[in-house]
C-alpha cells in the first residue's frame, strides 16, 4: 500500500507540475493577478506531493519491502539502519526522485522566501521551475518509477553497494544535489528575465543570495566527494580529474563566476546579458553533469546509478532546457542594454577578468572532460585524459586568477588607481614570496608557486579587512570600531578568499607527501615520512553485513607513541565485493594513513602514507562555504532588494508584450 501511495503522490506532482508550468507564466503574460497569485500554492503543493512520495520511498527501505524492485536491488535485512536510509537515493531511480524532490524544494523556497520580489517575477521564476521540473517528474514516472513492483519478492535483498555504505556517502549526494539543482533557481531567474525584458539592480540583488546558496551547498558537496575518495577509495589522494569530479566542478566554476557577475549587475548595471548567459550556462552544466553521470557515456569510479538505455531521455530534457533557454535568450538578449559604464582598470574590470579566467578553466576542463569521448565517436580512437594535462592546462590559468581576487577588492568602483591599489598590498606580496622562498627549500618549482599563492590569497583577504578599518592609519579603537560597523558580507568575502589559499596550501602540502608500499609481518617496522610505523598484529572481526581483516599498526616518532592505525580489509557476502577501509590519524597539520592489502606468508601488504596539510584541502572549502553562509546573513541580502524604477517603454509598446 505505501508504494501505491508513493506512486500516487508522484503522480500527483507531476499534474501538479504542469499547472505550476503553465498557468503561472500565462498569468504574468496575461496580467491575471489570480493566476499569478497561484503560482505560490502551485509551488508548495508540488513540494508537498515529491516530499510524501520521497516518504513512501524512504519507508520502503527501512522496513525492506522486496517486493519493490529498487529496495530488492538495494536493500538487505542485515543492512545498517543508516544505509537502509541512504540507500534510497544510492540508485538510479531514488536519485532521480531526489532530483525531483529538490527542485521543488527551489520552487517552495521562492514562494515563501520570495514575498520581496514583484508577484509577476516570482510568478515567471516559479512557472520556469515548474517547467524544468516536470520533465524529470515525467522521467521519474514513465521511465523510471522508483515503485515498481516485484512479483514473487525475493527473501532478501542484494545489498547497497559496499562503497556507498559509508557516513560520507550519506550526506554527500543530498549536499552535491541540492548544490546542483539550487543552480535551477539563477536560472529561472534569468529566464523570467528574458521574458520579462528587464534586467536592473533590483534583479541583481535578488538573484545573489540564491546563486549563493546554491554556491555554498556545491562547495562543501565536492569537498565531501574529495574526502570520501581520499579515505574510502584508499588510493591516498584526493582529486583525480575523473568526469564525474568534472561534472560537479565545472558548475562550480561558471557558479563562481555568475556570483561576480551577479554583483556588477547590482552595482553597475552592467554585464546584464553575460550574467543572464552564466545563469543559463551554469544550470545547462548541472544537467550535463547528471546526464553525464547518468548515461554510463564516461567511466568513473563514482557513478553508481547510470543507466544508458535511459540517458537517452535526459539527454533529450537537457536539449529542451538549454535549447529552449538558449533561442530565448538570442531572442531577447538584445533589449537588455547595459547602463552602467566603467574603465577596463576598476573593481567591474577585476570581476569581468575574474569571469573570463573562470569560464577558461571551465573551457578547458570541460575539453579535456569530452575529447576521450567525441576521439572515440569521431575518430575511433581509445584516449585518455588524466591530471597531467589538466594541471599543466589549469595551473597557468589560475595564477592571473589568484593575483585578481586580492587586487580586486582594492580598485575602486567604475575607475582605480592601479598603482595606489598595489601600494596597499605591498606587504601581502613581501609576506607570499618570504613564504615561497621558506617553501623552496623543501618543494620543487609548482610547490613553491602554489604555497606563495595560497599566502598571497589569505594575507590578501586580510588586507581588504585591513583597509576597510584603516587599521594602523588611526586609533586602534577607531579602526576596532569601524571594524564592528562593516557588513557581514565584507567579512564573508574575507573568509572565502582565505578558503580558498587554505585549500590551494593543502594541495600544494599533499605534493611534499611520503609514502611506502611495503609487505610487514607481525612484530616488523619500516620508517615512512620521519614515522617509525610498527605491524602489531592482524586478526579478524564481523560487521553487521560483512567480515574483515584488520590490522593493528602503531605508529611513533623518535620512540614516542603518535598514533594507533587499525586499517581494514572488509567482505560483503552478499554482493561478493571487498573494499578497504582506510584510517587516519590526523593533527590537523599532516595526516598519518594506512590501507591494508592483501596478506601474503603470514604478512601484509601495508600502503603507508604521511601527507602534509592534508586537512587543509577539506578545511578551506568549508571555510569558503561559511564564508558564503556568512554572506547569505547579511542583512542587505535578508531585507531587500533596491526599488525598482519603472520601466521605460518604447511608444506604442504595451507593458504586457514587453
Amino acid at each position: 500500500m505505501i508504494p501505491e501511495l508513493g506512486h500516487f503522490a508522484l503522480a500527483l506532482a507531476v499534474a501538479i507540475g504542469f499547472a505550476q508550468a503553465l498557468l503561472p507564466l500565462w498569468g504574468a503574460w496575461r496580467r491575471d493577478q489570480r493566476l499569478i497569485a497561484a503560482a505560490p500554492a502551485l509551488a508548495i503543493g508540488q513540494f508537498i506531493a515529491l516530499g510524501a512520495s520521497w516518504v513512501c520511498l524512504t519507508w520502503s527501505n527501512i522496513v525492506d519491502d522486496f517486493s519493490v524492485l529498487t529496495v530488492a536491488e538495494n536493500g538487505n535485512s542485515l543492512t545498517p539502519l543508516i544505509y537502509k536510509i541512504t540507500g534510497t537515493w544510492g540508485n538510479h531511480e531514488g536519485s532521480i526522485l531526489l532530483w525531483c524532490l529538490v527542485i521543488s524544494v527551489c520552487g517552495a523556497a521562492v514562494a515563501i522566501f520570495g514575498t520581496n520580489l514583484p508577484s509577476s517575477l516570482r510568478a515567471r521564476v516559479i512557472g520556469v521551475l515548474g517547467a524544468a521540473a516536470v520533465g524529470f517528474q515525467l522521467f521519474a514516472l514513465l521511465e523510471s518509477d522508483p515503485f515498481t513492483r516485484l512479483w514473487p519478492p525475493p527473501p532478501d535483498g542484494r545489498d547497497l553497494n559496499p562503497l556507498l555504505q559509508d557516513p560520507g556517502l550519506a550526506i554527500h549526494p543530498p549536499i552535491l544535489y541540492i548544490g546542483y539543482v539550487g543552480f535551477a533557481v539563477p536560472f529561472a531567474f534569468a529566464v523570467a528575465a528574458l521574458l520579462e525584458g528587464r534586467i536592473d539592480a533590483a534583479w541583481g540583488r535578488w538573484v545573489r543570495p540564491w546563486t549563493l546558496a546554491a554556491w555554498c551547498f556545491l562547495t562543501c558537496g565536492i569537498a565531501l566527494g574529495s574526502w570520501w575518495a581520499y579515505y574510502e577509495l584508499g588510493w591516498g589522494g584526493f582529486w583525480f580529474w575523473d568526469p564525474v569530479e568534472n561534472a560537479s566542478l565545472l558548475p562550480w566554476l561558471t557558479g563562481t563566476a555568475l556570483l561576480h557577475s551577479a554583483i556588477v549587475v547590482e552595482k553597475r548595471e552592467a554585464l546584464k546579458t553575460w550574467t543572464v548567459l552564466l545563469a543559463i550556462g551554469t544550470f545547462a552544466l548541472s544537467l550535463s553533469g547528471t546526464f553525464l553521470v547518468r548515461s554510463g557515456i564516461l567511466n568513473s569510479v563514482h557513478s553508481f546509478a547510470n543507466d544508458p538505455a535511459r540517458g537517452v531521455f535526459i539527454l533529450a530534457l537537457l536539449g529542451l532546457v538549454i535549447g529552449g533557454s538558449l533561442l530565448l535568450f538570442a531572442a531577447r538578449a538584445p533589449v537588455l542594454a547595459a547602463s552602467g559604464i566603467f574603465a577596463p582598470v576598476s573593481r567591474e574590470g577585476a570581476l569581468v577578468l575574474n569571469n573570463l579566467l573562470l569560464c577558461s578553466i571551465a573551457a578547458v576542463v570541460l575539453t579535456g572532460t569530452m575529447y576521450p569521448l567525441f576521439a572515440d565517436l569521431l575518430l575511433g580512437e581509445k584516449l585518455s585524459v588524466g591530471a597531467p594535462f589538466f594541471n599543466a592546462t589549469v595551473f597557468p590559468l589560475a595564477l592571473p586568477l589568484f593575483a585578481a581576487m586580492t587586487l580586486g577588492p582594492m580598485l575602486s568602483w567604475k575607475r582605480a588607481n592601479l598603482a595606489d591599489s598595489l601600494k596597499r598590498l605591498w606587504w601581502v606580496f613581501g609576506a607570499a614570496v618570504i613564504v615561497g622562498l621558506v617553501a623552496a627549500y623543501w618543494a620543487r618549482l609548482l610547490p613553491t608557486l602554489a604555497f606563495g599563492c595560497a599566502a598571497w590569497l589569505i594575507f590578501g583577504a586580510l588586507a581588504d579587512i585591513v583597509e576597510r578599518t584603516r587599521l594602523f592609519r588611526q586609533p586602534f579603537a577607531t579602526a576596532l570600531q569601524r571594524l564592528r560597523g562593516l557588513p557581514r558580507g565584507s567579512f564573508g568575502t574575507t573568509l572565502a578568499h582565505a578558503g580558498l589559499g587554505v585549500t590551494i596550501a593543502g594541495i600544494a602540502g599533499m605534493s611534499l607527501a611520503s609514502q611506502a608500499i611495503v609487505l610487514m609481518h607481525p612484530g616488523e617496522s619500516t620508517h615512512v615520512g620521519g614515522y617509525d610505523w610498527r605491524l602489531v598484529e592482524l586478526h579478524d572481526a564481523t560487521g553487521p553485513n560483512y567480515s574483515a581483516r584488520v590490522a593493528t599498526i602503531e605508529v611513533s616518532r623518535n620512540g614516542a607513541p603518535v598514533a594507533t592505525l587499525a586499517p581494514e580489509r572488509r567482505s560483503f557476502p552478499v554482493q561478493r565485493i571487498n573494499t578497504t577501509e582506510a584510517k587516519i590519524a590526523t593533527n590537523l597539520f599532516r595526516d598519518l594513513y594506512a590501507v591494508l592489502g592483501e596478506e601474503r606468508d603470514g604478512g601484509a601488504v601495508l600502503r603507508l602514507h604521511m601527507n602534509p596539510l592534508a586537512p587543509w584541502i577539506w578545511l578551506g572549502a568549508f571555510i569558503m562555504a561559511a564564508g558564503g553562509i556568512l554572506s547569505l546573513a547579511d542583512r542587505r541580502l535578508r531585507v531587500g532588494a533596491p526599488t525598482r524604477r519603472g520601466a521605460v517603454l518604447p511608444a506604442g509598446t504595451e507593458p504586457g508584450l514587453r
